[in-house]
């Protein structure tokens, strides 16, 4: 393991082990103080994030564009701030501290015996979120990780989102889309951050305006298996609760071949996902290059 890389480990483990601790208001200005910080100091995230957010809120000026990305450093320290110390929440702050509109689409669809697939872009706390529903709906579900490095930093990850109650895949290695797919035949829950592929199976669409690759797999798993699919935006409001909204199920269309209905499906992902970036950019924590023009073309990596 190199140098930065026992750094970055020892970095988030002191958060984990540290942060936890804090009381909230403390955690809170903590969270906001640092935030301010890093945005303050320009570096290349608070860049591309204002870059980003030039393109979901067009004809924004440098003003209203430094507004937003001092807003959404804000918001991406806050979700930070909540994961380091979601594992010694109680069960009543979990139950408490997410509210979400439209979640019978959620209910009657396991209800109905289907399986489910939730897909989120990266909006406020995608894990407050999970915790919620493992907690407050008693809901068991399925995600999948990005393999990080160095490897002692994603089994922290694991190690954390099982602490509460999600069962976690590996996204290399061949054998998640398989063990997904599984679940959802047995009626199960699935949870995929889906805004961002640079894959070469990622899925080409039409975002802001512009081109943009997302991934495949949410609408190929409801293709194969029959799941009901469901974009779901998040927000952070003045208060302590976070909010969301399922939006109407992604219907699989009725003819095609599977490419086709692939990219059917994902154009609405991307176009539900767009609704909610649009109403709440500021807690869209994309801090990396996403439309295939901002990419580069010798790496195809931000």
């Amino acid at each position: 393991m190199s140098a930065q890389d026992r750094l970055t480990d020892a970095l988030y483990g002191l958060g984990w082990s540290t942060v936890r601790k804090l009381p909230e208001p403390v955690a809170v200005r903590l969270g906001r103080t640092i935030a301010d910080l890093a945005w303050k100091q320009r570096g290349k995230g608070v860049q591309r994030l204002e870059s980003n957010y030039a393109r979901v809120v067009p004809g924004a000026g440098p003003e209203r564009l430094a507004e937003l990305s001092r807003a959404g450093m804000r918001s991406y320290l806050r979700y930070w701030m909540e994961s380091f110390r979601l594992p010694a929440w109680s069960e009543e702050r979990i139950k408490g501290g997410f509210e979400a509109k439209d979640l019978h689409y959620l209910t009657e669809g396991l209800a109905a015996g289907k399986g489910v697939i939730l897909a989120l872009p990266h909006l406020a706390n995608w894990d407050l979120a999970g915790a919620w529903v493992t907690t407050k709906l008693g809901i068991p579900f399925t995600t999948v990780a990005e393999r990080l490095k160095p490897e002692t930093l994603y089994d922290r990850f694991v190690a954390y989102r099982e602490g509460l109650g999600m069962e976690v895949l590996p996204h290399s290695g061949g054998t998640a889309f398989g063990t997904l797919a599984r679940r959802l035949r047995d009626g199960g829950l699935v949870c995929l951050v889906a805004d961002r592929d640079l894959s070469a199976s990622g899925v080409e669409v039409d975002f802001f305006g512009d081109t943009a690759r997302m991934p495949a797999g949410p609408a190929l798993l409801a293709q194969q298996t029959g799941a009901l699919l469901l974009p779901v935006t998040l927000w952070y409001d003045d208060s302590p609760v976070m909010r969301g909204r399922l939006h109407p199920p992604v219907e699989v269309p009725g003819s095609g071949t599977r490419a086709e209905k692939t990219s059917v499906m994902t154009q609405a992902l991307a176009d539900a996902f767009a609704t909610g970036i649009a109403d709440h950019p500021e807690d869209w924590h994309m801090l990396q290059r996403l439309w295939v023009a901002d990419l580069d073309p010798a790496k195809g990596t931000s």
